[in-house]
Parts: C-alpha cells; structure tokens; sequence
C-alpha cells in the first residue's frame, strides 16, 4: 500500500526523510531552549530565560510548520524522539555560544535540504523551504547580537545585568 501511496505524491522518499530530520532538528532546538531558560532563571537572568522561552516556542512552531506540510503534501510525518538535552552551562556566554552554534547548524541543514529540492526537481518544497531560508538570517543575527554584547559591555561588575536587560530588548525587537 505504501507503494501505491507513494505514486500519489510528487514527494521523493530523499526529501521526505531530510525534512523528517529536519522536523528532529526543530524539536530538538525547542528543547535546548528550554533548558537555556532555565538554566538562566536559575542563575538571575531574567530577561534572558523569557528571551530563550520565546526562541523555544519559535522552534516548535518551525517543527510543525514541517511537519504539516509533510502530511499536506501526502508524506509521513514522524513525531520525532528528542534525546536528552544539556542542561548546564559553564558561563552565561557560553549559553548564548551554544544558541548561535545551533543556529549555524539548522541554517546548514535547511541548505542541504534545498539543495537536494534542486536535484530532486521539487519546486514546490524549495519554495517552501525559502521562509526558513529568510527565518534563518534572522535567528543567527540575533544570536551573533546576543554574543556581540558580551564584547561591547564586558562581564566585569554590572556588565552581566546590563546584557540580560539588552536581550530583553532583543527579544521584544521581533
């Protein structure tokens, strides 16, 4: 049956399979999040837990935004597994490195996926990949903000506050 319902969507099982990996990566971004929030709240970042609780909720709608055009254009959509995520952070930096790392990562997936659309001939997911190809410039510039005010403030005395209420104005920008 699998075969019959394969010839009824211009979907390649490739691209099928990197958009599923994909749909992982998402959630797996959501996750991360999520434990960079808490580990900010934990540590007297305010503005900065609320900003990566923010990032968490737009990873999980980028996850879905996949994962509803799988099922819209007749693919499987698997709910995916999320391994165990780091909790613990050695600086407050090292959170915000650790984000635009993620980030450079995703963006390089998202590439390799529109990529393969171009071989594949597969138009329609191509255009749909370039909202994530634009979401992305977004996402890494303001990681590489986020990373900049450490370099522009300093973490010697109030340095640290002054960048958690900056990234709170980072993340009410979008």
């Amino acid at each position: 049956m699998r075969d019959l319902l394969r010839q009824r969507t211009s979907l390649k099982e490739e691209i099928e399979i990197l958009l599923n990996n994909q749909v992982k990566m998402e959630a797996e971004a959501s996750a991360k999040y999520l434990a960079m929030a808490s580990w900010c709240d934990r540590n007297g970042f305010k503005h900065s837990a609320s900003y990566f609780l923010k990032q968490s909720d737009e990873e999980r709608s980028h996850m879905l935004k996949i994962f509803n055009y799988l099922m819209t254009v007749g693919g499987t959509a698997i709910s995916p597994e999320v391994a165990a995520v780091k909790q613990e952070f050695a600086t407050f930096k090292s959170v915000f490195e650790s984000a635009l790392q993620g980030e450079i990562a995703v963006t390089q997936s998202i590439n390799r996926i529109v990529t393969q659309t171009r071989r594949e001939e597969d138009y329609a997911t191509e255009n749909f990949l370039q909202w994530f190809v634009k979401e992305q410039i977004e996402e890494e510039d303001n990681a590489r903000r986020a990373i900049e005010l450490f370099e522009v403030i300093g973490e010697d005395g109030s340095g640290l506050y002054l960048i958690d209420k900056a990234i709170g104005k980072i993340n009410s920008e979008d």
